[in-house]
């Protein structure tokens, strides 16, 4: 079942390229002859969800009689299976609304997978073998930049090591950054409360939209660089990081070790994105990201000479909000186009692929800041960050993860951040990929019958 959900509290962002964002979610439950049930989603922006919606359908009705327990058996198998639609590839393939489709229905299939076995979906993954966890992902397109064998060496070399990770993670939290202070269209005295606030509640790591105006951005900037470079606002007893430790190293990080990022929303051609950017290094940003991308997603060459030249100026490039499958990061690898790789658990076809792009940047050295600025995407992400720490890469100091603060009360099991500005580990068994919305949350907002929408067409 495929339900468009649109929800009521969007964000007061005001992007250049998205000028009219209308949260919505297009939400999927696999039911099985038990009790068990599997829920996923891919999020939207609005208009083009019942789309999605048709296309979860097609792609859901490929598991419809099968038994559960062999497609646990090698999830690998199972995406694949899933992709193999010849007349659904045809308009894909592996891109578009059918692959956002495949992603719905593989992270429910996910979902179901975790709660079967009683664990969250994070821990069922990293108490994986190395070679369930190889057998979990698709090697299909990208041998020629990691193979089953070599992904297998690298997990290896990371399973004796695994349960110190996961306790220092559970103990610490994973690091987060805040992107609610730095929207466009919020005023100066509006940045300056919100970035104080968010320097109380701990975070280390910030996000500000540009791109619109240049004098606009610096001066935004300026304003955010000088709270977060200023000791008197951070927490009481909480001393100022060292800007040149180890998990600092490449961010140009400001005196107290705070971190500016900024987000250009594809807005500029390549040399135009050049020359912005370097007008901009007087606020020390750390990279421009995407949708905080500096330009078109799918330009591998054009963000490679972007991060060629911004290199000397120690601005990094990040991207991946909007690359649609593993062959789009594959490529942005290997043109060594990237310092970050940014994967979005919607865009990219489920867990399954979200694990082959994990198992790439970590062969590449390239860290992963997976996106997160929409419905449920929290929830989700840091599940991924937490297998890419505890059983893939290793790190997570570098792998900072995005926040957002709004729209989680509408999941039974809301992520939630801690005193150090840090995802919580999620923790309940029964909690799966910690997707599941609550009931009264559909009732309200499904579109276009939901009880709140209903009650605004009676006004209008």
């Amino acid at each position: 079942m495929a339900r468009f959900l649109r929800l009521a509290s969007a964000s007061a962002d005001t992007w250049h390229r998205n000028t009219d964002c209308d949260y919505s979610s297009a939400y999927v439950s696999l039911y099985t002859s038990s009790d068990l049930v599997g829920h996923g989603m891919t999020f939207t922006i609005g208009r083009g969800n019942d789309i999605v919606c048709q296309a979860i359908k097609e792609v859901a009705n490929r598991l419809v009689g099968k038994e559960v327990e062999s497609l646990f058996a090698n999830m690998g198998k199972a995406w694949e299976y899933l992709v193999a639609d010849s007349q659904l590839r045809w308009i894909g393939p592996e891109k578009g609304v059918i692959h956002i489709a495949t992603g719905a229905v593989d992270n429910a299939l996910w979902d179901l997978y975790a709660k079967s076995r009683k664990k969250p979906l994070w821990k069922l993954v990293v108490d994986m073998t190395p070679e369930e966890l190889v057998g979990s992902a698709t090697f299909r397109y990208i041998t020629d930049a990691i193979t089953p064998e070599e992904a297998l060496a690298m997990l290896k070399a990371k399973e004796a090591t695994k349960a110190e990770r996961e306790a220092k993670v559970r103990e610490l939290g994973y690091p987060a950054y805040v992107t609610s202070a730095g929207w466009l269209g919020y005023s100066d005295e509006k940045v300056a409360r919100l970035t104080k606030e968010a320097v109380q509640a701990g975070f280390n790591h910030f996000k500000m939209k540009v791109g619109a105006d240049r004098a606009n951005d610096l001066r935004r900037g300026k304003i955010i660089r000088s709270i977060i470079d200023d000791p008197q606002y951070l927490p009481d007893g909480l001393a100022p990081r060292d800007p040149n430790g180890p998990e600092l190293q490449g961010k140009n990080a400001g005196p107290t070790g705070a971190v500016l990022m900024i987000d250009a929303n594809q807005v500029w051609d390549v040399k135009e994105a050049i020359d912005y950017v370097t007008s901009l290094k007087e606020i020390k940003p750390w990279f421009c990201r995407f949708i905080e991308e500096p330009t078109a997603p799918d330009d591998i060459l054009g963000h490679a000479a972007i991060r060629k030249a911004l290199k000397p100026h120690g601005i990094g490039v990040a991207t991946g909000e909007h690359a649609h499958n593993r062959m789009v990061f594959k490529q942005l690898l290997q043109a060594e186009a990237i310092d970050v790789c940014q994967i979005d658990s919607c865009r990219l076809a489920g867990v399954s692929e979200v694990i082959s792009v994990l198992l790439m940047a970590a062969k590449f050295g390239v860290p992963v800041c997976p996106h997160a600025g929409g419905v449920g995407l929290c929830e989700y992400v840091i599940h991924l960050s937490l297998i890419d720490y505890i059983a893939v890469s290793g790190t997570m100091e570098r792998n900072v993860l995005e926040f957002v603060d709004h729209l989680h009360e509408h999941f039974l099991n809301p992520c939630t951040i801690n005193s150090r500005g840090r995802y919580n580990v999620p923790n309940n068994s029964l909690e799966g990929y910690s997707i599941e919305m609550h009931k009264a949350s559909i009732a309200e907002f499904e579109w276009p019958n939901g009880s709140y929408w209903a009650k605004v067409q009676g006004q209008s």
